[in-house]
């Protein structure tokens, strides 16, 4: 579209044009991000390729120091005086094969059927078998340890690569002293992370991995370990999660999936502009009070929020404190069905979480506010402009340019907003047209959090656990490059 006719749109027609044109680019980007992740797997692999040839290359060409390393991590290191380097190398694989022959390899060899062997009784006596449970975590664990081993033994060999280099061209290696004073000085910053890298490693990558994985097992409350064990089942659970004709789980899934996109759009949208509105309401010359008006706003944050929630609950229950006022009063003759209907439900919801939203966006908006330039207005009144121009033109294009990335983590937020849902509602009102136990106001998170306490759904948990993550993903991706902030950085430097 010309630029000409572009701007004799309508603001309406302005969006409208943008939103056709970003879905008709849609299509294209998905592609793009294909490509992007096929290139990227392809480049591994080259890398893989290349890594492998280093490899035959350095073990045909090196001396037998190096060829004996390939077997016994660390001799080279020892047999060129780095003594303390190679004994860290040849501990690290004594540990490793320890670790494999008394413990790991057990596990590794069971992981493919999880276990064969059920705990049973014979007379009085337990006889206990196998733990699928057990088998795939410490599976697991053991698959990141052989890869730690490879990545060492990689290291080893470039280490002695490296070491004969250096002594070929009449060089000095580095002692032991010389070393462990690096790790102070110039690679400080690999003994500063590495404790905080294995606990990363092992308080988040492992359960994550370890939860895809139950994703594509029957485990649930009929297959119990140590009792009864569970297996490997594929794709089944996900087509049962997302099979349209699925009784139990399909038709829920789509309910509880669309009211948790609808719950994070109004839940931030709304308390966004209006928070914004009570900001430009508050800083608005000739309000008196302003420091006032702030307090009694962010008194709402000083409660803890649970103390809040649950109070309000029971405040708008059908024995409530407002629902007993109303009929005092005589404004309403039967309790109003707050938490029992639906519709009322997800409304009383969504009200309550504005109630709470605004203080915190009323004070991010204050500060972005007040730091506007005001010869801005100057110029926009002395054009002619009126409040709500300024407030299109200028309030909120500089808004959205410094709180794009906020909008956009708060959304994803509150896809994940468990306190809300769980502490108004608990995902109620329930309904035997939902499966899974979910209720009406259920979010997908709020969903699986039932699922694994109440349910012992463990499977579906998990696959409504990697749903969620799917969905987030893209919505990040396809958004982040969509916000002022990203796409037009140089107009506001």
């Amino acid at each position: 579209m010309a630029d000409l006719h572009y701007l004799s749109l309508s603001k309406g027609q302005r969006f409208l044009h943008r939103l056709s044109r970003s879905i008709r680019q849609l299509p294209g980007r998905l592609a793009q991000g294909v490509k992007s992740l096929a290139l990227a797997v392809a480049r591994i692999f080259v890398g893989i390729g290349r890594d492998l040839a280093d490899l035959a290359t350095t073990f045909l060409q090196g001396d037998w120091k190096t060829k004996t390393s390939y077997f016994i991590m660390g001799f080279g290191s020892i047999a060129r005086g780095q003594v303390l380097r190679g004994l860290l190398f040849f501990l690290f694989q004594v540990v490793f094969l320890l670790y494999m022959l008394f413990f790991g390899g057990a596990y590794l060899a069971k992981w493919g059927t999880l276990g064969d062997v059920e705990t049973t009784r014979v007379g009085r006596r337990t006889v206990y078998g196998d733990n699928s449970f057990l088998i795939l975590l410490y599976g697991v664990l053991t698959l990141f340890f052989v890869l730690a081993f490879l990545y060492t033994w990689r290291a080893n060999v470039k280490q002695n690569k490296i070491a004969e280099q250096i002594l070929k061209s009449g060089k000095k290696l580095k002692s032991g002293k010389q070393d462990v004073a690096a790790l102070a000085d110039n690679q400080f910053h690999k003994t500063l992370l590495a404790l905080p890298t294995m606990g990363i490693f092992l308080f988040t990558v492992v359960p994550i991995v370890f939860m895809i994985l139950v994703a594509f097992t029957n485990y649930d409350y009929t297959h119990q370990p140590p009792g009864k064990l569970f297996t490997w089942v594929g794709l089944d659970n996900f087509r049962t999660m997302l099979s349209a004709g699925s009784a139990n789980y399909g038709s829920t899934f789509s309910q509880v999936l669309l009211w948790t996109l609808i719950w994070a759009f109004f839940a931030t949208f709304l308390n966004y502009f209006l928070g914004m509105l009570v900001a430009i309401m508050i800083n608005k010359k000739g309000i008196k009070l302003k420091k006032m008006w702030r307090t009694i706003l962010v008194m709402t944050i000083a409660i803890p929020q649970f103390v809040s929630l649950l109070y309000v609950s029971k405040m708008f229950a059908a024995d409530g404190l407002i629902n007993s006022y109303l009929m005092k009063w005589g404004w309403i003759s039967e309790a109003l069905p707050f938490w029992t209907n639906p519709v009322w439900a997800r409304v009383t919801i969504i009200c309550i979480n504005i109630w709470i939203g605004i203080p915190y966006l009323m004070l991010i908006a204050t500060g972005i506010l007040m730091n506007i330039p005001a010869d801005l207005y100057e110029s926009a009144r002395i054009d002619g402009a009126n409040a709500v121009q300024m407030y299109g033109k200028i309030t909120l294009p500089y808004m959205l340019f410094v709180t794009g990335p906020y909008l956009l983590t708060s959304f994803i937020g509150n896809i994940n907003n468990f306190n809300v849902i769980f502490l108004l509602s608990g995902g109620g009102p329930m309904s035997m047209e939902l499966g899974g136990n979910a209720g009406y106001t259920d979010l997908l998170i709020t969903w699986l959090y039932k699922m694994t306490v109440n349910n012992t759904d463990y499977k579906m948990a998990a696959v409504i656990g990697i749903i969620v993550f799917i969905v987030t993903a893209v919505i990040n991706v396809v958004v982040y490059n969509m916000i002022p902030s990203v796409k037009n950085e140089e107009d506001f430097q």
